[in-house]
Order: C-alpha cells, then structure tokens, then sequence
C-alpha cells in the first residue's frame, strides 16, 4: 500500500483517522494505530511484519536487561545481540545475495527484500543504542515500542525517526484545529508533488531511456529527469508522512530544506536525507572518532560512512560507487572551502548542481557497463551526435513542464511564508487561500492518480 494509491486515500485513510479521533485516550488511540499500521505492512509483506513484530520484541528484550544488568561487560553483551540481530537480518536480506553472488561468485538465490527494512531497522537501533548510552529511559510498554517502530507514516520510507524524538508523544500527545490542518496541507502537497511531478517526471525519463543509444543532450535530459524525479518522489513521501504525523500527534524532523539550492557538497548533505545523515553522524562517524583524532583518521572515518551510506541504498556496486563519489566530493570541499567566497554565487550554485546530476547517474544505473555509457556521453564520449528524435519529441512533449518541475524544487513557499510573518495583513489572505490550494491539489491529485498506471515509490527498494 501507497500513500499516493486510491486504496490508501479513499478507505485506510479516512477509516482510520475516523476510529483514532473517536478513540478518547492516548492509549486505544496507539491500538488503532498499531492495528492500523500492521495492517498498512502487512498489505504488501504479510509474512514479512513477523520480522518486524520480533524484531521489536527482541530489542524491548535487550533494552530491559541492558537496564538490569550492573556489569557493563553484560550491558554491552545485550546491546550486541539486539545489533547483531538486526543487522544480521538486514544483512541477509540485503546484502547476501551481493556478497555471495557478486562477490565471491557463488551460485546464489538472493531472498526478497522486506520492504522498508533498511529504515525500521535503523529506527530500532537507535533505541536500544541510546538506552545502552543512558540517552533514554527503558520504553517498559512493549506495545508503545511496537508503535514507534511500526507506524505507519515514516514505516517503509522514512524519514528515520530516532527514538529521542518520539519518546514522549508516545504515552501523551494531542492534536490541535492547527496541528490537523497543517499536517492534512503538508500531506496535501507532498502527494501532489508525487502525482503531478515525481510520476511525470518518470514518465518523461521513460520516454527519454528508450534509445538504443545517448546524444549528448538525451543523457544530460535523462540525468535531470531523473534529478527531478527522485528528489520530488523521496521528499514527496516525506512530506506526506510528517503531515500525517502531525495530524496523529506526532513531530518528525524535517528530511529535505530544498537541496537543489546548496552552493557546495557540504551544504547538499545537510539539505537531502537529513535523518538518514543524522543517523550516521550520531551512530557511525562520532563513535567511530568523528574529527578527534586527527586528519587521516578522520578521513578514514569519512570513507566508513560515505561507503555506508552508499550500500545503505542498495546490494549493487553502483551505489558503493556513488558513496565514494560524495566521499571524495566532499573531501575535496572541506580543503578548498576556504576559497569559496572568491567565487560568484551562481558558479557555486551550477557546480554543485551538476556534481548531483552526475551522482544521481551513477545512482540510476546499476549496471556499471550502462552507467558508464551514460556518463561518458554526459560529455560527448561515445554520444550518437548533439541530439537525437526521442529527446527531440521529450522536450516538446514537456515544454512546459519541466520549467515548472525545476522552479517548485525552490524555496518559494519559505520565501512567501517569511513574507507573510512580516505583514499581519497578507497573512489574512495567504492562510485561507493556501487551505484552498491545499484541497485544489488533491482533487487534481485523485484525479490523475484515477487516470494513472505510472505510480511508483522509488526509494520503497532501499
């Protein structure tokens, strides 16, 4: 189930915020919500939520004993095997089938990839991790703990919600009038930036893909279609699941600040997948050293989590590949940044544009041989000429959608809203009017999703 999907907006939706607001208490609202929510897993991996309910079950395990035990060799013991376990189970389902059969060349039938595996699992490490660390309490409500890492919003698509974050909505919280219809608005947008932008965008690179081989500009327009397309289609879903948390009482952080906007490498990854650069910086790169113990071991540490991070999108050595690109990208940023203000804004701005565009092609392709040829004909290298009919016939198709597709990727919307706080009386006008763009965009939404087969979650397979 998608939240973009008719099922999922016409009956689960609706039926279950109509159960959880006639629900009195926090606690017959979080059985809804984790029925609910079992039930939203449960529709695409019905054997799968098994893995999820134990997994949940052996962590409020090794969290309890982590608590009770005095010695620290035994705390640490606990701690490892609710690691060990999770990230053996991530392991097998993920990356087994890479090291067995692309590594070592071993004949090998990889198991199917529980959906949203990689973020529930991250999610249920950071609990036990920061009861390990004393950061928070033991959850001693199992049901509660199975809630955090089973609700449904950010469940199989982030954002990676760190427990900290949760820790009190999850015995108490309320909704507003003001929570409700900011959250519905949010949700609002997010899914017509999945309806009328991500899902056009791949229709566009569809079209575009179907050459037997690249002009310069058929690769440079597959490259930003693709550009587009998953930046609105993983902040899309974003959107969408910190609007339906705050409607259910919940506040998740923030997963995109309008990446396409940084003026260097080190901005981009401040602005693109916050709580999956969060999770690594707090769980990785910090216990690894961080930048304490000298230039190279923090360099050394920079390569574990950029090569992590990499493999975290996928068993593939494409996406190991583009993890070391951003390594390499961001090392080089750090010694020259320096010698950044002698530069024009829109310079910065351009390179770093285009340093994404080229990653985003090495994370396109996971065949290395096709990731290649598209690379190099980025600048002219075994291109079949300038230009070719295809790409001819895109562009005309999409004149004057990809303009506007480039232009809502902007802080427009920040831009008004600081407008707005400043000048009482244009708020008046903006707030009513932004409620009634919120629900123009959902019927326009329905609409297309009505005539529409075209309507993927690409990061559903990480």
């Amino acid at each position: 189930m998608v939240f973009s999907g008719l099922t999922f907006l016409l009956l689960f939706l609706p039926l279950l915020l109509l159960l959880y607001f006639i629900s009195g208490s926090v606690r017959w609202r979080n059985a809804v919500l984790v029925v609910f929510s079992l039930i939203f897993y449960a529709w695409g991996e019905p054997i799968m939520v098994l893995l999820l309910i134990g997994s949940t079950m052996l962590h409020a395990l090794c969290a309890h004993m982590i608590v009770r035990a005095e010695r620290p060799a035994v705390k640490k013991l606990w701690l490892a095997l609710g690691v060990a376990f999770s990230l053996g189970a991530l392991f097998w389902f993920k990356y087994a089938g890479f090291l067995l059969g692309e590594v070592l060349g071993l004949s090998f039938t990889p198991p199917k990839l529980p959906i949203g595996i990689s973020f529930y699992t991250f999610q249920i490490l950071t609990y036990t991790i920061d009861v390990y660390r004393g950061k928070v309490a033991e959850q001693k409500n199992p049901f509660r703990l199975l809630l955090y890492v089973s609700c449904f919003p950010q469940l199989i698509a982030g954002p990676i919600v760190q427990y900290a974050d949760v820790e009190q909505a999850l015995s108490s919280r309320t909704t507003t009038v003001e929570d409700f219809a900011y959250g519905m608005r949010r949700f609002f947008v997010g899914l017509a930036k999945k309806v009328l932008l991500a899902n056009i965008c791949g229709k566009a690179l569809e079209t575009g893909m179907a050459v037997t081989s690249y002009s310069v500009a058929g690769a440079w327009l597959c490259a930003l279609l693709y550009t587009l397309q998953l930046y609105y289609d993983f902040s899309a879903y974003s959107d969408m699941a910190i609007g339906l948390g705050r409607v259910l009482g919940f506040r998740y952080r923030e997963n995109f600040e309008y990446p396409y906007v940084s003026l260097s490498a080190t901005e981009f990854w401040r602005r693109w997948h916050i709580s999956l650069g969060t999770f690594f910086r707090d769980y990785v790169y910090i216990p690894l050293g961080g930048n304490r113990k000298g230039r190279a071991r923090t360099i050394l540490n920079l390569l574990i989590v950029w090569a992590l991070t990499g493999l975290w999108h996928g068993a593939a050595w494409n996406f190991l590949l583009w993890g070391l690109y951003w390594f390499v990208l961001l090392i080089i940023d750090k010694q020259f940044s320096r010698f950044r203000t002698r530069f024009p804004k829109p310079l910065l701005w351009l390179g770093t544009f285009l340093l994404a565009v080229i990653g985003w092609v090495l994370f396109y392709h996971t065949d290395l041989s096709s990731a290649g040829i598209h690379l190099g004909a980025l600048f002219g290298v075994g291109a079949s000429g300038w230009i070719d009919t295809v790409t001819l016939t895109v562009l005309k198709r999409y004149a004057l959608f990809l303009p506007i597709a480039f232009v809502c990727g902007m802080p427009i919307l920040p831009a008004v809203s600081g407008f707005t706080e400043k000048h009482p009386a244009a708020e008046r006008v903006f707030a009513p009017l932004s409620a009634v763009c919120a629900v123009l965009l959902a019927v326009v939404s329905l609409l297309f999703l009505i005539g529409q087969s075209f309507n993927p979650f690409i990061y559903f397979r990480f």
